[in-house]
Order: structure tokens, then C-alpha cells, then sequence
């Protein structure tokens, strides 16, 4: 059975790939905090205190494939969030690259987002977050050309959904606000947005690791954006219950997205109006 080492194996993306993936790899999760994680078969959480003792902690251990999902996330950082945003964003990827002579990993898969291309403008990050995202991005380009014989795949993702997600998300918000009678602010009546159910970024995830593609840069998001006012308007037909909610303004909000290539053969099959509708309303 191959091996896949993980980073942000807690997260949102990372637990549905421990979840899905765990079938058919063995998985070793790194994990920064010393605690009792759930148990899932084939899944061994590592623990390090930084990334510098990872060469030890790693050591006689090889794997097929890297999924780097590690991430520190925040919109707008303060001063106490950059060395955080360094250490998830750029010093833990980088080591485990640099380590690529003991790990013999063959393929490199890099979870990031649009923004690093914020209102599909290259190079444009649209905050820290981002610009750290980038940067790592531009660190890969180095190791494509080092390491030439392995797979590198950037994968650009915009907004996510799906079951287990804790995030402080608007679908999220809107399904806990609907099942407590609760209202839900929404930025505009106007307010468009690109969103992939978790589903699709495994099945995507899936084709690279079981298909020989091609290194490159590759977008998982929606062929649609969904108008948030007429989504809430199919919502609500035929309900007795309806939504609650505050329309903060009529502005127009649609983020423009810079487009990669698709993962050849993958197409979003669980991320449509019905499968938004089933979710808000669980």
C-alpha cells in the first residue's frame, strides 16, 4: 500500500482526505499539537514541536505523495498572526521539500487559493495570507527545477462546503441561523460566489494521485457562480419554515477568478444549486 504524508490533516480539507483516502494509502498526518485525535484506520498522526526536527522525526520513512494542505488563515492579520502565517505557509512546505532526498515522495500536491490572483490579476495576492501563498507557490518553481522527476500540482481553490465543515463560512452560517430561526446578515442581495462541495476537490485530488498528469497549475472550482438571492429564493419555495435575513446592501459582489487548467477528466458533479439547497438545509 503507498504512503502519503499530510499537512493540516485537522482542517477542513485535510480530515475529508484522511477520511476518503485512508481506504487505499497509508497516511502519515503531521500534527503540531500533542493530544488524542479520532483514531481512522491507516491513519498515524505524527507529532513535531517544529519544523526543524521534522528530518528526525521523518527519518527511514518514504512516501508516494505529499498533500500540503497546512495553512494559517486570516483575512485581515494583526502583528501576533505572521510568524503563524510563516511557519504554515512557507517554512513547513519548504522543509519537507528540502527533505526530499529521504522522503523520495513522487508527487507534491499544494492546496492554495485565488487569491494569490485576487479579481484574476496575476501576482496580485489580496492580503497577507495570500502574498505567503504566493510565495510558496514561487518556491515550488524553484523545486520543479531541482527536483525534476517529481509531479508538482498547484491547486487553486476558491470557497468550499461540506459535511463536518466548522468553518465560519456563509453556507455554514446559513444552515446553523436556519435550523435556530436565527437571522443571517448577508453582505448584498447582489452577492455572487464561486463554491465547490468537498466531493469534487477529493475526486480531483484522486485523479493525480492515481493518473500520471502532467505537472502544472490546475483550478478547482465551479463552472457557475451562484446568485445567493435566488438561491435563497429556491430555498425558501414550498417551505413553511423560510430563511431570515438582513440584505446589507444591493452591490454588486462577484470576485473574479483567475482560471488554471482542470485536472483532465475531472468534472464538479456534487457541487450544483441542489446540493447547496440539501446542505443549507440539513
Amino acid at each position: 500500500m503507498k504512503s502519503i504524508l499530510l499537512t493540516g490533516g485537522t482542517g477542513f480539507i485535510g480530515s475529508n482526505i484522511i477520511k476518503h483516502f485512508s481506504k487505499n494509502y497509508k497516511i502519515i498526518t503531521l500534527v503540531r499539537k500533542k493530544k488524542k485525535y479520532k483514531r481512522v484506520h491507516n491513519n498515524k498522526y505524527l507529532y513535531f514541536k517544529d519544523p526543524k526536527n521534522l528530518k528526525r522525526n521523518l527519518n527511514h520513512k518514504k512516501f508516494y505523495a505529499v498533500i500540503h494542505c497546512a495553512t494559517h488563515y486570516k483575512k485581515n492579520h494583526s502583528y501576533s498572526d505572521i510568524k503563524k502565517m510563516i511557519e504554515a505557509n512557507i517554512y513547513l512546505g519548504n522543509i519537507i521539500l528540502e527533505n526530499h532526498k529521504q522522503l523520495k515522495f513522487q508527487k507534491f500536491l499544494n492546496f492554495t487559493t485565488v487569491w494569490e490572483n485576487f479579481m484574476a490579476k496575476k501576482n496580485n495576492p489580496a492580503n497577507l495570507y495570500s502574498a505567503y501563498k504566493l510565495s510558496f507557490s514561487n518556491i515550488i518553481n524553484y523545486y520543479k527545477k531541482k527536483l525534476v522527476k517529481v509531479k508538482f500540482y498547484n491547486l487553486y481553490l476558491s470557497e468550499t462546503f461540506g459535511d463536518n465543515d466548522k468553518r465560519k463560512k456563509l453556507f455554514n452560517e446559513l444552515r446553523r441561523n436556519y435550523s435556530k430561526s436565527k437571522m443571517t446578515t448577508v453582505n448584498s442581495k447582489n452577492l455572487r460566489v464561486n463554491v465547490i462541495n468537498v466531493k469534487d476537490v477529493l475526486s480531483g485530488v484522486n485523479i493525480l494521485l492515481s493518473r500520471n498528469v502532467k505537472t502544472g497549475n490546475y483550478s478547482i472550482k465551479n463552472k457557475n457562480y451562484f446568485d445567493i438571492y435566488k438561491l435563497i429564493s429556491v430555498f425558501n419555495k414550498n417551505r413553511d419554515k423560510k430563511f431570515k435575513l438582513n440584505w446589507k446592501s444591493n452591490k454588486l459582489i462577484k470576485e473574479k477568478i483567475m482560471t488554471f487548467k482542470k485536472i483532465p477528466g475531472w468534472f464538479p458533479r456534487n457541487s450544483n444549486t441542489e446540493d447547496l439547497i440539501k446542505y443549507i438545509g440539513k
